[in-house]
C-alpha cells in the first residue's frame, strides 16, 4: 500500500515516492480508463489542511477500492476569467500546487483550462459529461463550501441528487478549524497580507514559502558586512514590507537565514526588492533557484539616521531570526503512521 503525508509540514518538493503522479492538463489528454475513480474538485489555492485532509481521505478511500485518487482543480483560477478585479492574489501558483498534491500522494490530477466557453457549462452538463462519461467517477468527496457550474449552481447537494442515476456516492468533508476558526485560503491570503506569519503556516501546515531566481542587486549588503541574495520572483501574494526569520531552500539544503523585504528607505529607495542574509553561507548564487520559507516576522521596514544604525538593527534581526529558526526547527515531512490516519466512515 502506497503511503504518503498527511500534513506539510516542512519542503514538500523533495519527496519521493515509489510512484509517479500524472498530470493532465486538458481533458483531452486524459484517455486512460482509470480503476475505480475516487474524485475530489476545487481550486486549492493553498493547498492547506483542509485541502490536505481532503485528499487524506481521497487516498484512503482509493486505496480501500483499489481505485485511483484523482484531483480535478482549473486554470486560471475562475476569478480571474469572470471578474479579474475580484480575483485573489494566490497563495500557490499551478505548479507548486500539483507537486504539493503529489506530496499528498494523488495518483492523477486533472487542470482544465477555465475561459469563458467552460464558464457557461452548467452544473448538469459538468457532472454528465466530464465526471460521469468521461471519468467514469464511482465516488466525490468535497468540502461544504464546493460550488461549480455556471452561477455557481452546483454543490453539495447537487451532486449528492444526481449521485442515484449517474451511480456514484458522495462524501462531504468537514472543515478542519485551528483556535476554532474554520481554515480557508481567504484566511490564509489575509494574514499573509497582514504579516501574521505564524497563523498563516498553522493553517497551511508548512511555512508560507515564494520561489524565484537569484538576481544581482545594488550589492550593499557586502558592503555592510551582510551579503543578500536578491530573489526575482513571480509570486504574487507577498507579506508586507519588513524583516523575517526565514529558510531559505537551495537544491536540497534548507538553510537558516533573515530575510528584508521593502524599498529600502535608509538609502532613500523607490525599487522594491526581497533580500535574504543566509548565515554562515558565502557562495556566488546567482542565477540559481531559490525559494524563501517564512517562519516568522521580526519587525516593520523603517528607515534608520545611516549605515552605522542600519547595520546595528541588522545584527540585533539576526540574531533574532537565529533565535526564533533555533526554537523552531524543521520537521522531515515523512509518510504518516497508517494507524494514526483515521478510518472510513
Amino acid at each position: 500500500m502506497r503511503a504518503g503525508p498527511a500534513l506539510l509540514t516542512t519542503n514538500p518538493f523533495s519527496l519521493i515516492f515509489p510512484y509517479v503522479m500524472k498530470v493532465y492538463y486538458d481533458l483531452k489528454e486524459c484517455e486512460e480508463s482509470l480503476p475505480y475513480p475516487v474524485v475530489t474538485l476545487g481550486n486549492f489555492d493553498g493547498i492547506h489542511r483542509g485541502h490536505q485532509e481532503i485528499f487524506r481521505m481521497l487516498r484512503l478511500e482509493a486505496e480501500a477500492n483499489n481505485g485511483t485518487a484523482l484531483v480535478i482543480t482549473f486554470f486560471p483560477h475562475p476569478l480571474k476569467v469572470l471578474h479579474p478585479d475580484r480575483a485573489p492574489r494566490l497563495i500557490t501558483n499551478l505548479q507548486d500546487r500539483v507537486e504539493l498534491m503529489e506530496c499528498c500522494g494523488i495518483d492523477r490530477v486533472l487542470c482544465l483550462p477555465f475561459n469563458e466557453e467552460f464558464a457557461g457549462w452548467d452544473a448538469e452538463r459538468f457532472v454528465r459529461e466530464i465526471l460521469v462519461q468521461k471519468l467514469g467517477i464511482k465516488r466525490v468527496l468535497v468540502g461544504e463550501d464546493f460550488r461549480f457550474g455556471k452561477d455557481r449552481e452546483g454543490g453539495t447537494n447537487f451532486l449528492t441528487k444526481r449521485g442515484q442515476p449517474y451511480g456514484y456516492t458522495v462524501r462531504k468533508i468537514d472543515p478542519v478549524r485551528v483556535d476554532g476558526l474554520e481554515i480557508s485560503s481567504t484566511r490564509i491570503r489575509q494574514s499573509i497580507q497582514e504579516g501574521r506569519i505564524r497563523e498563516s503556516n498553522a493553517m497551511l501546515g508548512r511555512p508560507y514559502n515564494i520561489s524565484g531566481t537569484v538576481v544581482t542587486g545594488d550589492k550593499r549588503g557586502r558592503t555592510l558586512g551582510y551579503p543578500t541574495a536578491n530573489l526575482g520572483t513571480e509570486a504574487e501574494l507577498l507579506p508586507p514590507n519588513g524583516v523575517y526569520a526565514v529558510r531559505v531552500v537551495l537544491g536540497e539544503d534548507r538553510l537558516p537565514g533573515v530575510a528584508s523585504l521593502g524599498i529600502k528607505p535608509t538609502f532613500a529607495g523607490r525599487q522594491y526588492s526581497i533580500e535574504a542574509h543566509i548565515f554562515d553561507f558565502d557562495q556566488d548564487i546567482y542565477g540559481q533557484s531559490l525559494r524563501l520559507e517564512f517562519v516568522e516576522r521580526i519587525r516593520e521596514e523603517k528607515s534608520f539616521p545611516g549605515p552605522d544604525a542600519l547595520v546595528e538593527q541588522i545584527h540585533l534581526d539576526a540574531q533574532q531570526a537565529r533565535r526564533i529558526l533555533e526554537q523552531d526547527p524543521p520537521e522531515d515531512c515523512n509518510p504518516p503512521n497508517e494507524e494514526k490516519t483515521g478510518t472510513l466512515s
